[in-house]
């Protein structure tokens, strides 16, 4: 009965931590450039003196699905959206070098250009600073170019270029912070064939669907599991019944 009872529990567990995974995809449906965390369930046998007749379950997180979202025009000029590979480096929050497919920008008061969570967008030197009073645009190399507002438009001024960057991605790893960055901790070189769209963000990549139909599929599994259960603990009382017999 203990056999059956711990590989129950096992797989039981395993599956309560895929369907919170499941759900965090679902709760980022909306989350622009969000991509979807994979999880895997597999098998790691018993290892004891008598014969391997036992393996539990083990739920291994086994990536991201990188697979691009669909594109939304918004018309709002410090909207991006990354076209094909690549990722925008941004500044996280200990001063490393993070990166992300959220292109909703804007310039705080201190007049750095920041993403919509509050995080600096790096250039090729660092964070970039706006001057006040100047209306910018975004070319799709990722080069910041400045125009005075308020006055009849003259020559533009190339301020600055974003750091675009596109790294292997079998060498990306998800931060706690949801931003992706290299597994040796290194920052990336900046890559020129990276290209933006202006005035447009990408969309999570997260299939609803999908998503819906493992929720319903984990929670038959869950079922599965918790009657194991009973059947044990039903066994356990019919066979005390019948051992008080004796």
């Amino acid at each position: 009965m203990d056999r059956l009872i711990y590989t129950a529990m096992t797989g039981a567990k395993q599956i309560m931590e895929q369907q919170a995974t499941t759900s965090h995809n679902l709760a980022n449906v909306s989350t622009s450039g969000f991509r979807a965390q994979l999880d895997t369930f597999r098998a790691v046998p018993v290892v004891s003196n008598g014969l391997p007749t036992r393996a539990f379950v083990v739920d291994s997180t086994v990536g991201s699905d990188f697979r691009t979202g669909p594109i939304q025009h918004t018309g709002r000029d410090m909207d991006i959206a990354v076209q094909g590979k690549g990722w925008i480096a941004v500044e996280r929050e200990d001063g490393s070098e993070g990166y992300t497919r959220a292109g909703s920008l804007k310039i705080n008061e201190n007049g750095v250009l920041q993403t919509e969570n509050g995080l600096n967008v790096l250039g090729d030197g660092g964070p970039i600073a706006i001057p006040p009073d100047t209306h910018i645009t975004i070319a799709r190399d990722g080069t910041i170019s400045t125009v005075q507002a308020g006055s009849t438009p003259g020559a533009t001024i190339q301020l600055a270029r974003l750091k675009l960057v596109n790294p292997d991605e079998a060498t990306l790893v998800r931060g706690s912070d949801g931003l992706f960055v290299t597994a040796d901790g290194e920052p990336a070189e900046a890559d020129a064939n990276v290209s933006i769209i202006g005035g447009a963000l990408e969309g999570s990549n997260v299939n609803v669907v999908d998503a819906m139909v493992n929720m319903i599929a984990l929670s038959r599994q869950f079922e599965v599991h918790m009657n194991m259960l009973k059947h044990a603990e039903s066994n356990a009382a019919k066979a005390s019944e019948f051992l008080s017999l004796s």
